[in-house]
């Protein structure tokens, strides 16, 4: 598949937002590190409202017609797509709601807070899930017909969001362990399910191949004739190649960039507490999710290219 920028910056920008909403509620409830006062839960919580809004716009800058993005909500019973604009919407509210509460922080409020921060969290939840199911339930795209997708984006969201709620924490100045802890358990719960998901999908045999398209799977069948003499939208589209070399250098460096230097340092940051160091290790793993996020479309096979002179998607 072709990897559009606007939906890679969409996937990965709300995918880290709606983690950081989500940790940044169980951090306040449990009072990690000392707790985080009504304020910082206020003003780390708007940033991670930046982040999803940011990338739900990017998401509509991907359409054809931005003007009828609002049709997306209209067939919420079948559609994952549809699901997720619905959830993320609903979102809203219950996270500004949130926020408000943490910034007065009115003692007699509280069940109220902690009520509507629950109810947003649970949607940030559902909408991360959605926007994996988008994916997952293609089943034209083996690459993504796997419960490994949804898997990989809670994962990675929360991952992304642990490390920048680990920065603000070292800018509170709150005891930097239980942070850190949660965020090398995502990060280490990231790797393993990328690395099962990139061994799953290069297996040749479970492959669509045009023999087994076309049910002769005794004999090698060739496709004589596309019917185009140049490329079309589908072949740009749906047949983006990239040469194995170049996605093996990219997945040593999703994983050298994305998980193993921030867990490396990570041991620094939890013994000594650094924004700087924090937001360093936020943004290097920011790009090996943007790097990850790349090969997933552009290694996904959409079957239709069977019709267009590949022999296996």
């Amino acid at each position: 598949m072709h990897p559009a920028f606007s939906v890679i910056f969409f996937t990965v920008s709300s995918g880290a937002g709606f983690g950081l909403f989500a940790l940044l509620y169980l951090a306040d409830v449990l009072k990690l590190g000392g707790g985080l006062s009504g304020e910082q839960v206020a003003a780390t919580g708007a940033m991670a409202l930046c982040f999803i809004i940011a990338g739900l716009l990017s998401s509509v800058a991907h359409l054809a017609n931005p003007k009828n993005a609002w049709r997306a909500f209209s067939r919420f019973r079948t559609s994952w797509l549809s699901r997720e604009g619905v959830f993320s919407v609903a979102f809203f509210p219950f996270a500004f709601g949130y926020l408000v509460l943490s910034w007065f922080a009115a003692p007699s409020l509280e069940v109220a807070r902690l009520a509507v921060g629950g109810a947003a969290t649970l949607l940030a939840w559902i909408t991360i899930f959605s926007t994996g199911m988008i994916y997952a339930s293609l089943k034209t795209i083996r690459q993504w017909n796997t419960p490994l997708v949804p898997a990989n984006y809670l994962a990675m969201g929360h991952a992304s969001g642990a490390l920048m709620l680990l920065a603000v924490a070292a800018w509170a100045g709150l005891a930097l362990l239980p942070f850190a802890s949660i965020a090398a358990s995502f990060l280490i719960l990231g790797a393993l399910l990328k690395a099962i998901y990139y061994f799953w999908i290069a297996e040749p045999g479970a492959s669509a191949s045009i023999q087994t398209a076309t049910g002769f799977t005794r004999a090698q069948v060739k496709l004589l004739d596309t019917g185009h003499t140049h490329g079309t939208f589908l072949t740009e589209e749906f047949g983006f190649q990239v040469a194995r070399r170049y996605a093996l250098a990219l997945k040593v460096f999703v994983f050298v960039a994305g998980f193993i230097l921030p867990l490396v340092m990570l041991g620094s940051v939890a013994g000594q507490p650094s924004l700087l160091l924090g937001s360093l290790i936020t943004g290097l793993a920011l790009l090996g999710l943007v790097a990850e996020r790349w090969l997933f479309f552009a290694e996904a096979r959409h079957v239709v290219n069977l019709y267009h002179g590949s022999q296996r998607c």
